[in-house]
């Protein structure tokens, strides 16, 4: 066994409670190993039953082919008509698949429907245009955590059954040319005037925003849906969130390519869903690689459905202000997170395991597991728990976060392992590090209120020089 800790200057912070003692710790070693500590069972078992019930959607063998509806993919013809009445055709006919093939095809909001895979095929592009008015009209959706009524997102479907966004082409939001500009709208009075709508209870459908509003939609969105297969498919340019599963069950992301790097571009953000697959997709993103999500605030503590049954594994994840992330709309709760077998590596890439809440959203977040990852370069730290996000301190709704494993983690160069930050009445218990191998640390780890944390047989390596 080895415990092994970079020698730096003392600083002492906050009392860490070991096996019901006080103990202050110093920043080079503040988890302290403790050979006897007890420790709830890992959770993993929990998997295989979470995966037997995530079963992908089947469509039958059946295909139509967009440019049989007048349209084509030259780059310039709007596609929007053309794909509604295939998606519309496949859906009468029982369902399949609902193909763009062999170029650039340029559209509006597609909204799909229940038993449609929509389809693009290797070699195409479906750009979605530059102009607002073509995600008009506004649709039941979910801002950064509030319901109200806004642009469609790009691809949208509510309250579908057996759904799915597939194929190796190329989905092109436009977020540049159309959306990125209207963060500062948003900045400016939308997302204030959301939040207190949400606050005061005025009904979503009365929340109305879309044109003239400030708030951008996501890219791909299904809303209140069962059985959702998001598979292949590069994404590029988005107008905020990629992929954005919202009161779900039942959803596969797979092999999922995303790079795009605008604001508030997290790559997938399950959101008050359950039993969810993220495999082998690569996260190439301007914010947060996946997001675990569920409401915000009073609307979400009104709705009050928990993210839950999150399994993340073989991912690959570049630039971004996490990799795997819980929160920080989080008033719903999130429980039995599970990521394995990924790497990490970007010195853009901000934080591994990052946990973020405050006392106004509130939520519980418990049970987190990351086991089995190779991490190169991180930004900021390893482990982040943040209770105090957005610098809100105080509030009638402490966060808890409670049960986080992290198991079999390495890192070649980071400033810091553990960033931790609670508040007096907020509740962070039985943080486990285990079998972790810490390569480069340059900076004392941070914590303050951060509750008991257990280390077992950790390696953890000052880098060189200054």
């Amino acid at each position: 066994m080895v415990c092994k800790f970079a020698p730096a200057k003392m600083k002492l912070f906050a009392p860490i409670v070991l096996l019901g003692l006080a103990v202050t710790a110093c920043a080079p070693n503040p988890a302290i190993e403790v050979p006897g500590a007890a420790r709830v069972a890992t959770g993993w078992e929990a998997v295989p039953a979470i995966l037997a019930r995530i079963q992908a959607p089947q469509f039958p063998t059946r295909d139509f082919s967009i440019t049989d509806y007048g349209t084509k993919g030259d780059g310039a013809t709007d596609c929007t008509d053309a794909i509604a009445r295939a998606i519309a055709a496949c859906h009468a006919a029982g369902g399949g698949r609902v193909v763009i093939e062999g170029g650039v095809f340029l559209a509006g909001a597609v909204h799909l429907l229940s038993n449609v895979n929509l389809h693009i095929a290797e070699g195409a592009t479906l750009r979605f245009l530059p102009d607002p008015a073509k995600f008009l009209p506004v649709v039941f959706t979910r801002f950064e955590g509030t319901e109200c009524m806004n642009y469609s997102p790009l691809i949208y479907a509510f309250e579908q059954e057996n759904i799915a966004v597939t194929g190796s082409g190329t989905l092109d939001g436009s977020g540049a040319q159309a959306w990125w500009s209207l963060r500062a709208t948003a900045a400016g009075g939308g997302r204030a005037k959301l939040i207190d709508e949400g606050n005061r209870g005025v009904a979503a459908p009365e929340r109305v925003f879309g044109d003239g509003g400030g708030l951008r939609p996501n890219f791909i969105q299904p809303c209140r849906c069962r059985n959702v297969l998001i598979e292949g498919v590069h994404i590029t340019n988005s107008p905020m969130w990629e992929i954005h599963p919202l009161l779900c069950t039942n959803v596969t992301v797979r092999g999922v390519r995303i790079s795009s790097h605008g604001p508030n571009n997290d790559g997938c953000d399950p959101e008050c869903s359950r039993d969810v697959l993220i495999e082998n997709c690569v996260f190439d993103t301007g914010d947060d690689c996946i997001a675990i999500k569920s409401g915000k605030n009073a609307d979400g503590r009104r709705v009050n459905v928990p993210s839950e049954n999150i399994i993340v594994r073989d991912c690959v994840m570049k630039d971004g202000h996490g990799g795997v992330v819980v929160g920080s709309e989080v008033s719903g709760g999130v429980r039995n997170v599970y990521a394995e077998n990924c790497k990490m590596d970007s010195t853009n890439l901000l934080r591994v395991l990052r946990l973020k809440s405050n006392a106004q959203r509130g939520g519980a977040i418990e049970n987190v597991f990351m086991r089995d990852v190779e991490v190169g370069h991180v930004r900021d730290a390893v482990l982040t728990i943040d209770l105090v996000y957005d610098g809100v301190r105080v509030g009638p709704y402490p966060p808890v976060v409670s049960n986080v494993f992290m198991e079999r983690v390495t890192t070649a160069a980071s400033p810091r392992v553990l960033d931790i930050v609670g508040t007096t009445n907020s509740v962070i218990s039985n943080i486990h590090v285990e079998d972790c191998a810490f390569h480069g640390v340059r900076s004392e780890d941070i914590l303050t209120h951060a509750g008991a944390i257990w280390t077992r047989n950790v390696i953890r390596e000052q880098a060189e020089g200054p």
